[in-house]
């Protein structure tokens, strides 16, 4: 303590700097004050959402023998879509923007108790497969609280976030307080926090120090894989949130109905870069997308958009911040001649080879438990 004291004394007598008292320390009462004080401003928003019936997902297959296992889970977790969980007001009409990990059974009836007590029948109306969103519709409510979000261009690594839950239920939300630790995961879809993420707050929001809806908590997996596979990262100290300042088309489109899934160019690349830049093509698939616009195999895919692609993570970064449907210019090379084509992508999951995990767009695999 004494030392905190006289280093900045020592610092202003070397400097020349007039001499000044030395600021006191901050109040720790202060921190978890400012913490509470975010969270009511997000409260009157919070939705705990109910859901009843469905059919239980099958569980993925074990790995041949010989093979790596599955990650062991990280505590005890719900399955899917089993107890209550959370979600956001979105609109003053009814809409409620949640995880789609609540609806993996797929009930047939789903109910949102709003923060006055009041119970009503929900409808899911579209949801987004890239992001692990989707939006549910109350029927004759009017003037519901729809908290702030931050612009995505505001957040920042290292930013204190509080991540708020009512699936446990009480007359308080579950508060959990970390802070960003990295930006654009998930080809700049997603954000990753180590604030405590759960079944019983996906869906629910990620507040800023003020009071600001930084993210919408899902479970996310590195390199894909099945819907709600991220859950086995569950109290790992990494969680992923999706902002939404910057997708309001596609939450448009969610509250139409519409199902948002991955777009697909259909090529097989060679791992690693092609001599000169770009990744090269291995195999294009018959009647895809990449066959219709005219690319084959030996070229060589050298921007996505206006975004260069260097080697194979570019490549698979950059189309995955595309969904289905979505037209893409992609700027090619054939023998020494460059050429671009528009490509309208196709749904489904490209046959890429699986990417590495100490690569910095991706993580590695969760921690074994002692």
């Amino acid at each position: 303590m004494l030392l905190r004291v006289l280093l900045p004394c020592a610092a202003a007598l070397l400097s020349g700097l007039p001499l000044r008292a030395a600021e006191p320390e901050a109040d720790p009462r202060l921190v978890s004050k400012a913490f509470r004080a975010a969270a009511a401003k997000v409260l009157p928003s919070l939705v705990t959402i109910e859901s009843y019936g469905g059919v239980v997902p099958t569980p993925p297959a074990p790995k041949a023998k010989g093979g790596p296992g599955p990650r062991r889970r990280m505590g005890p977790v719900s399955k899917p879509g089993e107890g209550p969980t959370t979600g956001v007001v979105i609109s003053p009409d009814g809409f409620i923007v949640t995880s789609t990990f609540n609806f993996l059974r797929q009930p047939p009836i789903i109910t949102v108790v709003l923060q006055d007590g009041s119970r009503h029948v929900a409808k899911l109306c579209g949801r987004d497969e890239t992001r692990g969103l989707c939006v549910l519709k109350l029927e004759g409510v009017r003037d519901l609280p729809v908290p702030v979000f931050a612009p995505r261009g505001e957040l920042k690594v290292g930013q204190w976030v509080v991540s708020m839950g009512v699936g446990y239920g009480g007359d308080a939300p579950a508060l959990s307080a970390g802070i960003i630790s990295a930006l654009e995961r998930f080809s700049g879809k997603a954000i990753q926090t180590d604030a405590n993420l759960s079944p019983a707050n996906y869906g629910g929001p990620l507040v800023d120090i003020e009071g600001r809806v930084a993210g919408i908590a899902v479970p996310l997996a590195p390199g894909g894989g099945a819907a709600g596979e991220g859950v086995q990262w569950y109290d790992s100290g990494i969680g992923f949130a999706v902002p939404l300042s910057d997708i309001e088309p596609l939450i448009a489109r969610l509250k139409k109905g519409e199902v948002l899934r991955p777009g697909k160019l259909g090529i097989m690349p060679q791992p690693g870069s092609a001599p000169g830049g770009g990744v090269a093509v291995q195999d294009v698939q018959k009647d895809s997308p990449a066959q219709k616009a005219g690319i084959q195999a030996k070229d060589v895919i050298l921007a996505i958009g206006d975004k260069p692609v260097r080697d194979l993570l570019a490549l698979r970064t950059l189309l995955g911040r595309y969904i289905a449907g979505d037209a893409v210019s992609i700027k090619f090379r054939r023998d020494k001649e460059e050429r671009t084509a528009s490509v309208t992508l196709d749904a489904g999951a490209e046959q890429f080879p699986q990417p590495n995990p100490l690569i910095p767009d991706h993580h590695p695999p969760a921690p074994k438990q002692p």
